[in-house]
């Protein structure tokens, strides 16, 4: 008896080994109308084994491309669904990512501040300018209170690191308040139960002291 232990890695474990064989059999028929048909035919098991995917726009087409990767590219069949994949290069590298670029001295504000501010360098000079640029400075607030609840940051730090930040470019007056934004967050209140048991209790109670004064 063969344990599967000891026989090869499954190369999409999803499928089981009765279509990896079948995959691999497949490879082994010599004529090419049958090898065809055959392969169509695991196609369409492996699409009764994946009912809940039939909905998918490219269901066939992800069908096919496992096929021909559990058959390691060495299937000579056609792809009704479109190109015949091929085997990919194994020693090539994904594209680096490319990570934000900001002010480090300034990273705390976080990374959407830097886009804020490059928004309104970019707009004309008026109200709706100098408006923008307030609610930059309210969020520059907010966020570093969100942050660092340890710490205290006034309004004259924000502004001038606002400035810095713009390489001088904006700018909010003095006799601004950066306190119009605040966190949307509000603690839960428990809810009071009530007593019903002395309810009743309480209610004779107060009858009883409106007797007494009533007297």
């Amino acid at each position: 008896m063969r344990y599967n232990s000891q026989r090869e890695q499954l190369i999409i474990p999803e499928y089981g080994r009765h279509i990896h064989d079948m995959v691999q059999y497949a490879k082994t028929i010599e004529d090419d109308e049958k090898r065809q048909q055959f392969v169509n035919q695991v196609v369409e098991l492996m699409a009764q084994m994946n009912p809940q995917s039939r909905n998918m726009e490219d269901f066939k087409e992800k069908l096919w491309k496992h096929v021909f990767r559990i058959g390691e590219y060495e299937l000579n069949v056609k792809n009704p669904e479109g190109v015949t994949p091929e085997r990919p290069n194994e020693k090539a590298r994904p594209p680096q990512l490319g990570y934000p670029e900001g002010q480090a001295k300034y990273r705390h504000y976080g990374h959407h501040v830097q886009t804020l501010i490059k928004k309104a360098i970019e707009m004309e000079d008026g109200p709706v300018k100098d408006a923008f640029v307030e609610v930059i400075g309210n969020y520059m607030k907010l966020a570093y209170r969100t942050w660092h609840k340890e710490h205290y940051v006034s309004d004259q730090i924000l502004k001038q690191d606002l400035v810095n930040m713009s390489q001088g470019r904006l700018e909010i007056a003095e006799d601004s308040s950066l306190n119009n934004l605040k966190s949307s967050y509000r603690k839960p209140v428990p809810e009071r139960k009530s007593n019903n048991r002395n309810y009743g209790g309480n209610q004779r109670g107060r009858n009883n002291m409106n007797r007494r004064r009533k007297k």
